[in-house]
């Protein structure tokens, strides 16, 4: 569940970074700058997904086929 919190906060920041930046576009044309600024946040809020969905898909298998993932300690 750690993994999973973790992963919702990246997203919403990196979702809420990227739309900063856009909402910030006076003319609606990136300066160059811009443009890399857009482009870098893009890759961040894809890679938050990616992270969250992985999350996701982990607690899937444990809920569902009662496997605990190996790299979390497990106590009998």
């Amino acid at each position: 569940m750690h993994a999973l919190r973790e992963a919702r906060l990246r997203v919403e920041a990196a979702s809420s970074e990227f739309k900063s930046l856009v909402e910030n576009i006076p003319s609606g044309l990136p300066h160059p700058d811009g443009a890399q600024c857009i482009q870098n946040a893009s890759r961040e809020l894809t890679a938050a997904r990616k992270s969250m969905g992985r999350a996701y898909d982990r607690l899937d298998v444990y809920l569902s086929q009662g496997i605990v993932p190996e790299d979390l300690p497990f106590s009998e």
